[in-house]
């Protein structure tokens, strides 16, 4: 299980996991349930740059689609090509195995970035 304290969020409810330069980008549990059953998700190509704030991608369910926002700039290094071929895992394991994209990123972390305490403020306390 990813400690959830020591990720940063975006309003835009994704979380980030930093390993270096590298930023793991994902959905959190409070959107993945808003959501409700994924069904398809479309990633951004590798190699492709990156703007925070840039919509990279699409994430449709059942109930409705939601765009992928990305939370940093940089250049996409990895997308996660399991949750293409299984979307549910975003459901079922949000901050694990239903990662999205990685990104290595342009010079350090924007300061907008939420701690876990703010993010669930934001949320109305819903974790």
């Amino acid at each position: 299980m990813t400690d959830l304290n020591s990720l940063k969020y975006t309003a835009e409810h994704e979380w980030i996991a930093m390993d270096g330069d590298v930023a793991t980008v994902g959905i959190t549990d409070y959107a993945a349930d808003k959501l409700g059953d994924v069904v398809f998700v479309e990633l951004p190509a590798v190699d492709s740059g990156v703007s925070a704030g840039q919509v990279v991608g699409e994430i449709e369910s059942t109930k409705s689609v939601g765009e992928l926002y990305a939370p940093l700039t940089g250049d996409v290094v990895g997308v996660n090509e399991a949750v293409v071929d299984d979307p549910s895992l975003v459901n079922s394991d949000p901050y694990g195995d239903g990662w999205l994209i990685k990104l290595r990123i342009d010079g350090s972390a924007p300061a907008e970035l939420l701690d876990r305490e703010a993010y669930v403020a934001l949320t109305g306390g819903e974790e």
